[in-house]
């Protein structure tokens, strides 16, 4: 199962996706530190690059029977295709969540006041998250609305809507 999170920074992606791996035993894959490996901890754009490596990590992993959690803005639908195209090609089951903060002051608040946890890496501010492009989604998803509740309670969310995916099939069965 590949169970992608994208949304805003600051929404509670990557807090779910912790959960979530350790809860399931699943691989966490973290665009932002992808990204700032392949900067070599510079501030240079990397382009596409490290959701290129997401997906061949996570094609790789899947294919070996694991469960992954990618954590990732998620922007665009070129990036979203391309993490159906992934679980496709792994022949995994794919739940597309986005996380979003209802509560302006709260995602504010949260963008403004966190620390960054990978060595190095700038954070964005609040006028680079509201002034991103962020395109709107382009087929059913999970919307989890993290304003007010508890890690807990968001990830409990995203199993019972994972657990309504059945598997894929496979070649040659009926």
């Amino acid at each position: 199962m590949l169970i992608v999170l994208g949304g805003l920074p600051g929404t509670g992606k990557t807090t779910i996706a912790r959960a979530l791996a350790t809860r399931l035993g699943a691989l966490h894959l973290r665009i932002d530190t992808i990204e700032h490996a392949l900067r070599g901890g510079a501030d240079a754009e990397v382009g596409p690059h490290g959701y290129v490596v997401a997906y061949g990590v996570a094609a790789d992993n899947l294919r070996l029977g694991n469960r992954v959690i990618a954590d990732c803005v998620n922007p665009v639908r070129a990036t979203r295709e391309a993490w159906r195209a992934t679980a496709e090609r792994a022949g995994a089951r794919l739940v597309e969540v986005e996380v979003v903060c209802s509560d302006p002051q709260e995602h504010r608040h949260r963008v403004e006041t966190r620390r960054p946890d990978i060595d190095g890496f700038r954070l964005p501010s609040w006028a680079e998250v509201t002034g991103r492009d962020y395109e709107p989604w382009d087929r059913p998803f999970l919307v989890i609305d993290t304003a007010g509740r508890s890690v807990e309670a968001c990830v409990a969310e995203v199993l019972r809507h994972a657990a309504e995916f059945p598997p894929p099939s496979k070649m040659g069965e009926g």
